[in-house]
């Protein structure tokens, strides 16, 4: 999962995160974590047709994502979904730097 999530993303820094692992860029891209019969990745996956149809098989009850120990995980679609939050980090990240005022600031010792 690590390094699937790592090839995804290579510019995102490991972090803890709500006590899980997590990787951050501008903000946190995805937290997973290990339970008795899955590997949880979160949170849910939103705003691609495509990838939400591809995860629909995995949503767990609250559309966190839920892939089986008992099945082969399933790296290509788990770099994709991180792709996807890459690109909405980036977009989101953008468009808070857009949006932040630019204040001008007087020389010092001008009135």
């Amino acid at each position: 999962m690590r390094e699937a999530i790592r090839r995804a993303a290579p510019e995102a820094e490991e972090v803890i995160s709500y006590r899980m692992p997590a990787f951050r860029q501008h903000g946190v891209l995805v937290y997973f974590a290990a339970w008795q019969t899955h590997i949880g990745l979160y949170p849910p996956i939103t705003g691609d047709k495509g990838v939400e149809k591809a995860t629909a098989r995995y949503a767990g009850p609250k559309g966190n994502l839920q892939f089986p120990l008992a099945e082969p995980m399933p790296i290509a679609l788990i770099e994709r979904i991180v792709k996807l939050r890459v690109k909405q980090d980036t977009e989101k990240a953008e468009a808070k730097r857009k949006k932040k005022p630019q204040t001008t600031r007087k020389p010092k010792g001008s009135k």
